[in-house]
């Protein structure tokens, strides 16, 4: 399967019953960067997000993924996805949950903890179950879940809510290394100094339309 270069985001609108979260959005977005879609609550940034992740389909527009093209299913395969919610299972451990992840990608479920556990410090308790372990350390299981299957696109909703310090720093450093891997990364955040740290490029959206590309 060959890696997404760009993604070109093609006069997307997408509605809900009368209500337009996104209207008419153009925008490209090549590999090797880090891309922070910004805006106030209700702007369209998840919306949108959720659209590249093949989530939701655009009410008008289309979305390439090149050099795949528009096919969702060959598309997902080249995704990480962290939602706002971890969609991890509760009651698994975050070694199962991880190893599952691995199995739906087709991949050999055993060892794929071990290998990327260690990349988000997430080995100390990664035996526990999911529901239990705190805010940061979900966040943690969550990266490691949408890493194991070494994407080229890395997308993330809000993923610095309710984090301490030290999980910011990390969650920081691993989008860092996988920008410096070539790779694209593409998360909503409403503080830019937090963009600024990684060096994104920066998009400001506003009643579902980008008013800075």
């Amino acid at each position: 399967m060959p890696r997404i270069e760009r993604i070109v985001v093609d006069s997307v609108t997408r509605t809900f019953g009368a209500v337009a979260a996104l209207r008419a959005v153009s925008l490209t977005f090549t590999a090797g960067e880090i891309w922070a879609l910004e805006g106030s609550n209700g702007a369209g940034k998840s919306t949108l997000l959720s659209v590249l992740a093949t989530a939701i389909r655009p009410t008008l527009g289309r979305v390439i993924y090149e050099p795949i093209g528009e096919d969702p299913e060959q598309v997902r395969c080249e995704l990480g996805w962290v939602a706002h919610d971890s969609l991890c299972y509760r009651e698994l451990t975050g070694r199962e949950n991880v190893e599952l992840a691995a199995e739906l990608y087709g991949m050999e479920s055993k060892g794929a903890w071990d290998r990327i556990c260690d990349r988000v410090e997430a080995r100390p308790f990664g035996d526990r179950p999911f529901g239990t372990l705190s805010r940061g350390q979900r966040q943690r299981v969550a990266l490691a879940r949408a890493l194991v299957h070494e994407p080229s696109v890395l997308l993330l909703d809000e993923p610095w809510t309710g984090l301490d310090a030290t999980s910011a720093a990390l969650l920081e450093r691993a989008l860092g290394e996988e920008r410096d891997q070539g790779k694209l990364v593409i998360l909503t955040s409403h503080a830019p100094e937090q963009a600024e740290r990684l060096r994104a490029r920066r998009v400001q959206l506003a009643a579902g339309r980008v008013v800075r590309p």
